[in-house]
């Protein structure tokens, strides 16, 4: 069995991507800050780390830093909705599998650790589902609402619809799948 620590201050994405992960089968351990994931690393010696990049207090990049000297095998992914060429390439030198774009899913992260020839994911084919058009929706709505800093009507101009429809459809329970 694999495992993993998510590191993301964003609460709903992580655990969501913590659920997806252990019904997947993977040990799970999950971090919303730089500290909380680096006592998890001492803790547990995970084998992969997916790591926001831009978090409140210190970075993703801080937390590699750290983790790898803590952990020198650690295979780590970097996911952030603010990428930039000069932190990818940084990410890069210290030893990142992948530097990922968000919003991105569960296989999208297992398919960047598997370009890693030192990291085998079994994943069975079956256990690969393509989330629904509604999920995909309700997604990136919660993530643009998000980068608003929860400001309804900031999101919903964003988003190209009026605030009233942005209410309802957040009003609604996520899709499953």
């Amino acid at each position: 069995m694999s495992s993993i620590l998510l590191l993301d201050d964003e609460d709903h994405f992580r655990e969501r991507l913590a659920r997806a992960f252990a019904k997947r089968g993977f040990s799970v351990w999950d971090a919303p800050n730089v500290d909380a994931a680096l006592a998890l690393v001492r803790e547990h010696h995970p084998e992969m780390a997916v790591v926001d990049l831009k978090m409140e207090g210190r970075s993703g990049l801080d937390f590699v830093r750290e983790a790898l000297v803590l952990k020198p095998d650690l295979k780590i992914v970097i996911l952030t909705g603010y990428g930039s060429i000069t932190t990818a390439i940084e990410a890069g030198r210290m030893g990142v599998v992948c530097y990922l774009p968000k919003p991105a899913d569960v296989n999208d992260i297992i398919a960047a650790f598997g370009r890693d020839p030192d990291v085998e994911v079994s994943v069975a084919p079956e256990d690969i589902t393509t989330p629904s058009l509604a999920r995909v929706e309700w997604e990136h709505i919660n993530r643009v609402l998000a980068d608003c800093g929860g400001n309804i009507s900031v999101a919903a101009k964003r988003l190209n619809i009026h605030r009233r429809t942005l209410q309802r459809k957040l009003e609604k329970f996520p899709p499953l799948i």
